[in-house]
């Protein structure tokens, strides 16, 4: 069960339970579709995909340092251009 995803599209849910179900803040059940929530895209998940490809800092300080800011720039656009924001 997509936890994440059934936060964001349930605003009402503060507890879930993957055996019983998701709940309110009343101990009400909400009744959840699976279907929304299986074609749910986190918004977010560009930033981790970045995160993970782009340079170490030491990396990106030698490139600044051996080839200067366009080049550093160019570096992290690449990994921008791949990973956009949704």
């Amino acid at each position: 069960m997509n936890h994440k995803a059934i936060y964001a599209l349930y605003t009402n849910v503060v507890t879930i339970s993957d055996s019983v179900g998701a709940f309110d803040k009343d101990g009400n059940k909400v009744e959840i579709d699976m279907n929304a929530v299986n074609a749910w895209t986190d918004p977010e998940a560009y930033k981790g995909l970045r995160q993970a490809e782009y340079p170490s800092i030491p990396d990106q300080l030698d490139t600044l340092y051996h080839s200067g800011l366009d080049a550093w720039k160019a570096q992290i656009k690449t990994v921008k251009d791949k990973y956009p924001k949704v």
